[in-house]
């Protein structure tokens, strides 16, 4: 039985004149690229009418000539997902897919995502953060032990994450993961396996469970790899599946995030899920989770495509 709820509409020409925003400067914009490419073909078979625009800076000065009505947003990371992006179309009034501007925000940033999750009983790995003047990283080893990670607090495909498992490769860890903002996350390791619970408006897509023979899911295991294994079913008790994707929606609506996305947990051997962050632009490569999940569902991918661009509407 198909689980989602018919179309808000079905014709193509009430979405107007879509702006497809692709590209942008940050660390992950050849995913957005690639992802851009697939979403373009499938909105043209649908016969929607939309340009491609690489970075909001073209995006925008098309919406001042009266070009675009609707954006649908597949810039990743700083300038697209962080809310900058969803401000400015806010006050120009032109309608966006996905999280607005405060939830992009909050989601984006690892350090208060995870303090929200904290204050809500919901489970995130413990961790320290270190600002710019904050060198003391030891005293994250001294509270988590051996092996850490280390993370940029605002990007995402895994880009300048670490794992730390010899204190001589703190420092290295902590200068690549600087390298893409000043604030980095120390992590503890939670040993188990890795999740992903895609979520189209508040319909939970199957779980994926992911295994790949890198020390962790990477950028080279998430775009590059064919050795990364995909298991959607997921093997999951059906109850237990239908529990964490409750938890899941529960984490993904309690930072506000709403429209699309994704959210990553991981799994110890006790059952318990840690949840790591939301993704509220995830990536749309051949590689790609959600629609991975969306097939399994019985969504293909022009109507994955034709769902997100409602949660412009």
């Amino acid at each position: 039985m198909n689980r989602f709820a018919p179309r808000k509409i079905d014709d193509p020409g009430l979405f107007g004149q879509v702006g497809l925003v692709i590209g942008g400067e940050s660390a992950e914009r050849e995913v957005s690229l690639n992802g851009g490419r697939s979403v373009g073909a499938a909105l043209a078979r649908q016969g929607i009418d939309f340009h491609v625009f690489d970075g909001p800076a073209a995006l925008f000065e098309a919406i001042r000539q009266g070009r675009v009505d609707r954006v649908f947003n597949l810039v990743h990371g700083p300038g697209g997902e962080d809310g900058s992006l969803q401000g400015a179309l806010q006050l120009m009034k032109v309608p966006v897919t996905g999280a607005d501007l405060a939830s992009s925000a909050l989601t984006m940033d690892k350090v208060r995502s995870k303090w929200v999750w904290e204050r809500n009983g919901i489970a995130t790995p413990p961790f320290d953060h270190f600002g710019p003047d904050d060198n003391d990283y030891g005293r994250a080893i001294e509270e988590f032990g051996l092996p850490v990670f280390v993370k940029p607090t605002g990007l995402g495909s895994s880009i300048g994450i670490s794992r730390v498992s010899e204190a001589s490769g703190l420092q290295a860890a902590v200068d690549l993961a600087r390298s893409y903002g000043d604030t980095v996350i120390i992590e503890a390791e939670i040993v188990g396996s890795e999740y992903f619970a895609g979520v189209i408006g508040r319909t939970m897509l199957p779980l994926i469970r992911i295994e790949t023979p890198n020390e962790f899911y990477d950028y080279q295991a998430k775009y590059e790899s064919d050795d990364t294994r995909y298991f959607c079913p997921c093997g999951l008790d059906p109850e237990l599946e239908a529990s964490l994707q409750d938890q899941s929606l529960k984490a993904f609506e309690i930072l506000g995030a709403s429209g699309w996305g994704r959210v990553d947990f991981l799994m110890d051997a006790a059952g318990k899920p840690w949840f790591l962050e939301v993704n509220t632009t995830p990536g749309m490569t051949d590689h790609s989770l959600v629609p991975q999940a969306a097939a399994e569902a019985g969504m293909a991918f022009d109507e994955l495509i034709w769902r997100i661009l409602e949660t412009s509407l």
